[in-house]
């Protein structure tokens, strides 16, 4: 009976990179209607971690955040990113005014095989969904000292991976991104036992 508990409780790469996909999915869209990139009626509400949150019901979005999630979840669950980049940007100038960064490093767990692939972690759901759900309150008090986006934008999510990995069919390289007079703020962190994700927004300063 002990050994299917320890089973149950455990968390694999690929559940861990499932947790991490999931978060990117509800923190993207709490902050499309948080700096109200589009309009508030665009948006439903749903429950997750205990909090009310706001998603989009555009299905290009869906669309276009389903595509990078499902591919963010495969590279992560091999250890292949280090960060994912949600880009803010004048719909005119082009000119990069916020720059949210989810900064992923690999983490060892504690089950007892070393296998780089084979990780896994006995740390509770439940624990690591009440550290995301701190990282989530966050994200929403943002809105109380970023500046107002006061253009017209548009959003664009970089996967920042290891070297030499293959990219798939349609997607580009891109070069970094710059933010002039540019001011960070760092939100908290959570893991789950097998990757730490750090959440980092850069902004530009009100002129």
């Amino acid at each position: 009976m002990s050994t299917a508990q320890a089973t149950k409780n455990c968390i694999t790469l690929k559940g861990s990179a499932q947790i991490i996909a999931e978060y990117l999915k509800y923190g993207i869209n709490s902050i499309l209607f948080q700096r109200g990139i589009y309009p508030a009626e665009d948006f439903d509400n749903t429950q997750q971690y205990g909090l009310t949150i706001l998603m989009s019901k555009d299905p290009k979005i869906q669309t276009f955040l389903q595509n990078v999630l499902s591919q963010t979840e495969e590279w992560l669950s091999k250890n292949m990113i280090n960060k994912i980049s949600m880009v803010i940007t004048n719909a005119h100038t082009k000119e990069v005014l916020e720059c949210w960064d989810f900064k992923m490093q690999a983490e060892l767990g504690d089950g007892e095989n070393t296998d780089p692939t084979k990780l896994t972690t006995t740390k509770e759901l439940a624990r690591i969904q009440n550290e995301i759900r701190d990282v989530m309150r966050q994200i929403s008090a943002t809105v109380s000292y970023l500046p107002l986006l006061d253009c017209i934008c548009t959003f664009d999510v970089m996967i920042h991976t290891l070297q030499n990995t293959e990219l798939p069919a349609k997607w580009d390289e891109t070069g970094a991104i710059i933010i002039q007079n540019a001011q960070a703020v760092q939100l908290r962190s959570f893991s789950t036992g097998l990757h730490k994700v750090d959440t980092v927004v850069n902004y530009k300063m009100s002129s």
